[in-house]
């Protein structure tokens, strides 16, 4: 008999099969965190149940979910396993985002989604260098392409490489040396001169396997050359929601794990538990506060970006920007107020709420960055302000 899919269940039901998935992470999260090992089992499971799939389009045989789903999906899976929400996130939103916008000529779009489908292949795109830093700064990919009759010939080094250990496919931005053009190409990982240097040394996300992704006079395809990257404005992306999403997962769990403690911690100072005491109340009430507060942001904005047109979502960056600044930063408050609740113990190495600290101070360096939100939001107020 068919195992059982996403793909075939109601809305509830994904959301239940999800949560009951993404438990059985937490048993392993602190082994993985500790040892800088990739958890490999977590994306055997998440295949089995068919979620790498669950974001590609119905008119490509994927699951079409609503981003709005896809973002409680991904903030249930950070809450148990916060590395793991994090790198399969950029899989999940990716491959929506190239369905929904066509970026790619269709053929070669569902040639990949069909591996997706069918096999549980996996993509994410690595732009980031050494020298250039984050993309999102406009640095130029010392990555390099030559063409070569038929082929490019790629040589480069991708940093925060999130995914290596499992990624079928990469989407590299290079330089093409005859232009001096940036174009994107998808590299399968498994084609000679590509290979991961696991350098990946960082106190967050320790288990998302965000090494070096090398690649020595590796050669593609002419129609891997899949897109150019024109210098200026790019159309905002709902699907970077994915990454907020994960951060209110982690606060969510720091919440829960502080809640727990204080419900259940009886100093023989006191009667009953330090939930009663007024000045432990005031800090589980602003985790609270923050936590609604990121929601409402978070899913008003998803929901507004499923129905909006095409047009409308090429408006909404500066409010897409603005819930990840404000998520984000939220969660690291969050965070904070749940170890000020559970004191010194939320120091010890055996205790979760160290991890999600580390964990949730990620989300800061993650794109786009706080300064640049902010001053998209004032260049929005000043050319929408008449005088």
């Amino acid at each position: 008999m068919k195992l059982k899919t996403l793909q075939d269940l109601n809305h509830e039901e994904r959301l239940n099969l999800v949560e009951e998935t993404a438990k059985t992470f937490k048993a392993t999260a602190r082994e993985h965190d500790e040892n800088i090992t990739f958890p490999f089992d977590n994306f055997k499971v998440l295949k089995s149940i068919g979620y790498p799939a669950l974001s590609v389009p119905k008119e490509y045989g994927g699951g079409g979910i609503s981003l709005a789903e896809l973002m409680k999906h991904q903030e249930t899976i950070a809450k148990y396993d916060a590395a793991t929400a994090l790198s399969i996130g950029w899989h999940m939103g990716i491959i929506m985002d190239l369905g929904e916008k066509k970026t790619w000529e269709a053929s070669k779009y569902r040639k990949v989604a069909t591996d997706v489908i069918e096999n549980g292949a996996l993509i994410n795109n690595l732009a980031t260098e050494p020298a250039t830093g984050s993309p999102t700064r406009g640095g130029k990919p010392e990555t390099t392409a030559v063409k070569d009759g038929e082929f490019w010939i790629l040589n480069g080094r991708k940093t925060f490489a999130t995914l290596s250990p499992v990624l079928k496919y990469a989407s590299v931005s290079a330089t093409i040396e005859a232009t001096g053009e940036v174009g994107d190409f998808i590299v399968d990982t498994g084609l000679e001169g590509v290979r991961i240097d696991e350098t990946w040394n960082s106190i967050a996300m320790r288990a998302s396997g965000s090494h070096d992704f090398i690649m020595e006079e590796v050669r593609v395809e002419a129609d891997d050359l899949v897109s150019f990257r024109t210098p200026g404005k790019k159309d905002p992306s709902g699907w970077l929601l994915h990454i907020p999403a994960c951060y209110l997962g982690i606060a969510k769990a720091a919440q829960t794990a502080a809640v727990k403690f204080a419900k259940s911690y009886s100093p023989n100072s006191i009667a009953g538990t330090i939930s009663e005491l007024p000045n432990v109340q005031e800090k589980i009430g602003r985790m609270e506060l923050a936590v609604m507060e990121s929601e409402a942001f978070l899913y008003s904005t998803a929901k507004q970006w499923d129905t909006a047109n095409n047009e409308e979502r090429k408006e909404m960056g500066p409010v897409l920007g603005a819930v990840k600044t404000s998520v984000v930063n939220k969660a690291v408050e969050i965070v904070d107020l749940a170890m000020r609740t559970v004191g010194a113990k939320s120091l010890n190495a055996d205790d979760e709420l160290q991890r999600h600290y580390r964990n949730v101070r990620a989300g800061l360096h993650n794109p786009p960055m706080d300064d640049m939100v902010i001053i998209n939001l004032a260049k929005s107020a000043i050319e929408r302000t008449e005088v």
